[in-house]
């Protein structure tokens, strides 16, 4: 399985792609589009742009955002069973998961997002918790940081590929990378002795990372700082100590 997939390489990855139980992730240019969840919840957050997402008893004015790094998001969930439309002009990440209940649409706007800076010295970050634990959703779980230019994220380095409630849970995990100049670069590392794996990549705006298992430490080159949205889905169900980045 091929867990970096560059920009231009991938546009949606689905259960059986990635070769796990649940997450499905995608980013997407949209002007008009239909659909509906089906068995599946939505998490759909405005990378840049403005849009509409409208459905039976909802009408969600998205934006504008001038993009992640100028602006707080504006995120959308859609519970299962839903039909929706959307109409702008935005780029959006959707990430979604089959689940069991059917629980309400909800559009969590800027200011209601909360904004943590983590960590200390050159692990300095900021966190900004979306679709977080206490949040009504049922498997997914959604986060964007943004890492300052030479510094670290996701650490120390942690992992969530056991059951081992409250420490640590079961996760799949996508890292979706955004850059504010072409140049830019960071780097991802993957390891897990468990699974013989240690690899370390280097990555760019638009790439994507699967993490179905292991420690996954992430550092920003110097010159540019770095974003990446993390979208999640739980095996089982998630606490929050499973949401360290």
């Amino acid at each position: 399985m091929k867990l970096h997939r560059r920009a231009g390489e991938w546009s949606t990855i689905t259960p059986s792609d990635a070769g796990w139980r649940y997450l499905t992730f995608g980013v997407e240019r949209v002007a008009t589009v239909e659909g509906e969840t089906g068995s599946e919840e939505f998490v759909l957050v405005l990378l840049e742009g403005a849009c509409t997402i409208s459905g039976d008893g909802f009408a969600f004015e998205l934006g504008p955002r001038a993009g992640v790094f100028e602006q707080l998001p504006w995120t959308v969930y859609l519970p299962r069973d839903t039909p929706y439309r959307i109409e702008g002009d935005a780029e959006l990440a959707i990430a979604s998961a089959p689940v069991e209940r059917r629980l309400e649409p909800i559009l969590q706007r800027p200011e209601e997002v909360e904004v943590e800076v983590r960590g200390a010295g050159n692990a300095t970050r900021q966190i900004n918790n979306m679709i977080q634990p206490g949040f009504p959703a049922e498997r997914l779980l959604v986060v964007e940081v943004l890492t300052p230019s030479g510094s670290w994220s996701s650490y120390p380095p942690h992992k969530h590929d056991e059951e081992r409630p409250p420490d640590e849970v079961k996760l799949e995990e996508v890292y979706y990378y955004r850059a504010p100049a072409e140049p830019a670069f960071a780097f991802q590392r993957l390891y897990s002795p468990q699974h013989d794996v240690d690899e370390t990549w280097a990555v760019r705006g638009g790439d994507v990372v699967l993490v179905p298992y292991g420690y996954h430490p992430f550092t920003a080159a110097p010159g540019y700082d770095f974003y990446y949205l993390n979208a999640l889905a739980a095996i089982e169900w998630w606490s929050p100590a499973s949401a360290f980045r």
